[in-house]
């Protein structure tokens, strides 16, 4: 399916701990647009083991965008209820960190007599006084593996709606480029007729007083030849074929699967070259207001289609 660059999943697993106490781990994946595969990851050293594999998935899933993988993890609060039963369930005091600190405190109230004694809480903070429960290394892996595939898979599956979105929108613009070029197209011919008319009489009546040595007959030849010299240059039909050209390459790539967005670039390009042409060539003001028409739908498309992968 054709799909957007930008989307978001989230999925989330349990880690065991240890001692009864489990662990919520929430990974989440966020895409935006870029134009090349830009993998990012902002996760927790119990889980950094598994950035290799969700780069390996990432690459094998993705061609284009700015994914970022983040992971997060908190103790589950049924942790609480173990805790009662177990006391070393939320982890276990250091004996001999908490002595020392002890003793730093003893020392600094020595040279500081008014200094407050560390509170409990203070006390538990402490780098080191308690060891927390962390879990396994093969644990966390697994879970963060298993959390990233999910959220990998749920950002995928809004990309691909978001990308079925954008084809409508980008089918209904194209609908009505084809519809300017169906009714212009036939009328280039009249407008260039006409335009030679217009051109004939204007030439015929500054070159009359100039040429009084030449014949009638003579003048009218040159005029007429430098006319249609002029009408060959202003013929348009070679930028209508390649404007219907690139419209049908549209067509046939939103209907198509898989990376598309650089290809309808390419082609965003090709289509306002063509209706640049158009507006520089046009003789008359309908098929100048058409060009103008197209030039505002490709520019509406090439926005949209920066959106897909």
């Amino acid at each position: 399916m054709i799909s957007s660059m930008t989307g978001y999943g989230s999925a989330s697993r349990q880690v065991s701990l240890g001692a009864g106490v489990v662990a919520d781990l929430q990974v989440e994946c966020r895409a935006v647009n870029s134009r090349f595969l830009d993998l990012g990851f902002r996760l927790p050293d119990e889980c950094r083991g598994a950035e290799p594999a969700l780069r390996e998935m990432a690459t094998q899933s993705l061609s284009r965008g700015k994914v970022e993988f983040r992971a997060a993890w908190r103790v589950n609060s049924g942790a609480a209820g173990a805790a009662r039963s177990n006391p070393h369930a939320l982890g276990a005091i250091n004996k001999d960190r908490l002595d020392a600190l002890y003793t730093l405190q003893e020392k600094a109230q020595d040279a500081f007599p008014k200094a407050q004694e560390l509170s409990i809480a203070e006390v538990l903070r402490w780098p080191g006084v308690v060891s927390e429960p962390r879990g396994e290394e093969e644990g966390w892996m697994s879970a963060t593996v298993e959390a990233g595939r999910a959220a990998l898979a749920a950002l995928m599956e809004s990309r691909h709606a978001e990308g079925k979105a954008l084809v409508g929108v980008l089918t209904n613009i194209t609908t009505k480029m084809w519809e300017i070029v169906k009714t212009i197209e036939p009328k280039v011919p009249v407008y260039v007729a006409q335009y030679q008319e217009k051109l004939t009489e204007r030439l015929s009546e500054a070159l009359a007083a100039q040429e009084q040595a030449k014949s009638g007959a003579e003048l009218m030849e040159r005029i007429r030849q430098e006319v249609v010299l002029y009408a060959v240059r202003i013929d348009v039909a070679e930028e209508f074929a390649r404007l219907k050209t690139h419209l049908q390459a549209v067509d046939t790539a939103l209907a198509g699967k898989g990376p598309v967005g650089k290809r309808l670039d390419f082609l965003m390009q090709e289509l306002n070259r063509e209706a640049n042409t158009l507006s520089s060539k046009s003789v008359s003001e309908e098929c100048t207001q058409a060009a103008l028409e197209l030039k505002l739908l490709i520019e509406q498309m090439r926005e949209q289609v920066q959106n897909l992968e």
